[in-house]
């Protein structure tokens, strides 16, 4: 379905039905799609939950270090002599 601003404006009760009975509805503006408003089904999360996709991330064979390990290491390197 489609809609003009105006019409939005004017009918948005009814437009609102429309997308909670499943259908997708385009908004426009002089012509131009600006706006879609569409049904909120269970299976989509409020929020992006993997916007990027998996990461695979290189094996740099480093050793595993412990959090001692890391902190020792760490000591001083931000300090200027």
């Amino acid at each position: 379905m489609e809609t003009t601003a105006r019409e939005f404006n004017q009918k948005s009760s009814h437009i609102l039905a429309a997308a909670a009975r499943g259908e997708t509805i385009t908004v426009t503006k002089n012509g131009v799609a600006v706006a879609r408003v569409v049904p909120i089904t269970d299976d989509v999360p409020p929020y992006p939950i993997d916007p990027m996709g998996a990461i695979d991330l290189p094996d740099l064979s480093l050793p595993d270090l412990t959090d001692e390990e890391i902190e020792d290491t760490l000591k001083g390197m931000g300090t200027q002599a």
